[in-house]
């Protein structure tokens, strides 16, 4: 394993708005070339947190992932952040893990905000996405997944945890504090994207975009304005610290089970 660059893009996002989100990113993008490995966009990055799929849905490999395939080969680094898709009949928010050579992945939110009513609208998904990326194990999931504590487990043996996100300020607190909480135990690298500024509901976000390391000291946070954030990870003293520290052999022994 080397260290890896990652990017984080915090983001005043426009509300419903795909093509002034992307060109957004390309003013962001632009300077990082040769300048990162993986680039973290948020939650719903051509929307934000949108109700209404059925008119801002597009379909798998539709125009913001050949934009992302287009911006990963320029960069030579992966690019990942969640979407709306329509696939089958059924709306998701989708996390597109795209690589620098064209291949993509993909993880569908398990966890639907409720208050908000995202669950009458999208479907869950049903499983976790790990990605193996320049010797390094990743795993990305989606704001409200952070709450539940047993999906991020690391039985899976990742050495980072991501989360995209269009978190609230007024849960602020809960964000800066379950990012910790994730982070220590599991004995990870975390990266987590929020964006910034008011939605169309005229909900706030303050951003607070974080890397924390394996032991939940903070290594960087932005502010609640836009930014980004260029951070380089080492693994050395993340391997280092479960060797003396090895938590994660103590952990429970049980496996997830998806209704």
């Amino acid at each position: 394993m080397d260290k890896l660059r990652i990017s984080l893009l915090q983001a005043d996002l426009a509300w419903e708005d795909p093509a002034a989100n992307l060109a957004l990113f390309d003013r962001e993008l632009a300077p990082l070339a040769g300048q990162t490995d993986l680039v973290i966009l948020p939650e719903m990055f051509t929307t934000g947190f949108s109700m209404r799929p059925q008119a801002l849905a597009e379909p798998p490999g539709g125009p913001a992932q050949q934009w992302m395939a287009g911006w990963a080969a320029r960069l030579d680094a992966a690019i990942t952040g969640s979407l709306i898709i329509a696939e089958n009949g059924r709306y998701y928010n989708r996390l597109v893990w795209m690589f620098p050579d064209g291949q993509s992945l993909s993880y569908d939110k398990r966890h639907c905000f409720t208050l908000a009513g995202e669950h009458e609208h999208y479907t869950p998904g049903a499983g976790r996405l790990l990605v193996e990326y320049r010797g390094w194990r990743i795993l990305p999931l989606i704001c409200y997944d952070l709450r539940f504590p047993v999906w991020s487990r690391n039985d899976l043996d990742y050495h980072l945890l991501i989360y995209v996100a269009n978190f609230p300020d007024r849960r602020g607190h809960a964000w800066r504090s379950l990012l910790t909480a994730r982070a220590i135990e599991n004995q990870c690298y975390l990266a987590a994207v929020n964006r910034v500024g008011a939605d169309g509901g005229g909900i706030y976000h303050a951003g607070d975009s974080s890397v924390i390391d394996y032991a939940g000291e903070l290594l960087h946070r932005a502010s609640h304005l836009p930014a980004t954030l260029t951070v380089s990870l080492d693994p050395a003293p993340l391997l280092d610290f479960r060797r003396r520290f090895n938590f994660l052999a103590d952990r429970d022994n049980f496996c997830l089970t998806i209704p």
